[in-house]
Order: structure tokens, then C-alpha cells, then sequence
């Protein structure tokens, strides 16, 4: 019988962007992104991690641009929100029919669709195994979903907040652009500032390094991403 693999950690953040459930697709969702994702989601929860998602929502509608539009920004960013909300419903409802137990948690409360996030509940739910989405972002303007990322990995102490992205790290520039950017296997969180990395907003960096809860960067368009980044396996950056 084989032995499951032992991941480097027991109690996770996993930071997904609303882009990365629209697949090849310009915009919303995309069902087998979705059910690849959970896929990936499950392999981690069948061998004991603990998981919490923040989920952005740049997929249906983001705070910034609907600012450019001419939307007030507190305005916009409270549509930005909303749309996190429609994506972690989309991730529970595929999560549900995998048979995992999982809970959607609101920063603004909206209890006739989840529970509002209650930090001690949302950890209770941890604790008896259910996976906790956390949507709605901070629940407040100016906030990005990446700083609730940080702030609701430090609440529910976490040991890590891996970020899914479209590239397999950290780079110097956006590797997509520049075939000579330079990939980082590891940075401390001042070498990100300093550098100005586009990593994550600098206040998700800093409150990151206040709590020092480490930052794993890694693909979550790689088959396996989540499993191989908990394994210590395949191309991905720490950010400690």
C-alpha cells in the first residue's frame, strides 16, 4: 500500500485570482477550469491539509477599471467584491459535488446566500475539516483581494499563503513580455519591496512579513501545481 505523500504544510491559504477560473476564455467562468482546480483542491484534502481560499474576481468585474469607466472607486470596489462572491459560490457548488465540505464566508453579510466570516467559526470550520472560501475580499474599499489573502492567512494562522498565478514564480519582469527575465527560486519580503515585484500589493507583502507567514508562489496552470508546491516538488518561488 502506498504511503500518502507528507506536505511541507498542515494548514494552508490558498490565493486564487478570478482569471484563473476563466481558462482560455476573456471573461467569467470556465466549468473545466473550475473542475481542474477542485481537482487539485482535493488531492490536498485527502491527505490532511487544512485549506482557506480567498478568490478575487477579476474574471466578472475589477474595482480598478470600473474606476476608468467613470464608476466612484468605493463603488466599483464594492462591485469587485460582489463578483468574488459568484466565484466562490462556483467553487463550492463543484467542491459540493466532489463530496468535500465546505463553507462560503462574507466579509459583507449576505446570510441568505453564506455566512458572514467570523474569524473563530471560520476556524472552527478548519478544524473539522471543511474547506473555508473567503470571499467579498477585506469587505472594505481600497483593499485588494491579495491583502485579504494575507490578512485572513494571519487570523486563521496559517503556515503558508500559496498564490496561484498564471507563471510558475517570481520573475524580474513579466516573463511573458521579456524572454529575459530572470526567475527567483527564493526573495525575502524587502527584496520584493525594494525591487518593486509585482508579486502582490505591498501591503499584502508587509502584513505577510509582520506574521511571518511565508509566500509560495507557484502555477496553478500546471497540472498538479498545488500538490507538487505542498510536496516541494516542480518550479515555484518563496517569498520569506
Amino acid at each position: 500500500m502506498n504511503t500518502p505523500p507528507k506536505p511541507l504544510y498542515k494548514r494552508i491559504l490558498l490565493k486564487l485570482s478570478g482569471e484563473a477560473l476563466m481558462g482560455d476564455q476573456p471573461y467569467g467562468l470556465d466549468s473545466q477550469t473550475i473542475e481542474r482546480i477542485c481537482n487539485e483542491i482535493q488531492e490536498a484534502y485527502e491527505i490532511g491539509v487544512e485549506q482557506a481560499i480567498v478568490v478575487g474576481g477579476g474574471n466578472i468585474f475589477r474595482g480598478l477599471k470600473g474606476e476608468k469607466q467613470g464608476i466612484e472607486r468605493t463603488t466599483s470596489d464594492q462591485m469587485g467584491m460582489l463578483a468574488t462572491i459568484m466565484n466562490a459560490l462556483a467553487l463550492q457548488n463543484k467542491l459540493d459535488q466532489m463530496g468535500i465540505d465546505t463553507r462560503v464566508m462574507s466579509a459583507i453579510p449576505m446570510q441568505t446566500i453564506c455566512e458572514p466570516y467570523i474569524r473563530r467559526r471560520a476556524a472552527h470550520h478548519m478544524e473539522k475539516g471543511r474547506i473555508v472560501i473567503c470571499a467579498a475580499g477585506t469587505g472594505n474599499p481600497y483593499f485588494t483581494t491579495d491583502s485579504a489573502a494575507a490578512l485572513r492567512a494571519s487570523e486563521l494562522n496559517c503556515q503558508v499563503l500559496m498564490k496561484g498565478t498564471k507563471v510558475d514564480g517570481v520573475y524580474s519582469a513579466d516573463p511573458m513580455k521579456h524572454k529575459d527575465a530572470v526567475f527567483y527560486p527564493a526573495l525575502t519580503y524587502q527584496q520584493v519591496l525594494t525591487e518593486n515585484l509585482k508579486v502582490m500589493d505591498t501591503a499584502a507583502i508587509a502584513l505577510a512579513r509582520e506574521s511571518q507567514i511565508p509566500i509560495m508562489v507557484f502555477s496553478i496552470q500546471n497540472p498538479h501545481g498545488i500538490m507538487d508546491a505542498l510536496q516541494g516538488k516542480g518550479r515555484y518561488t518563496v517569498i520569506q
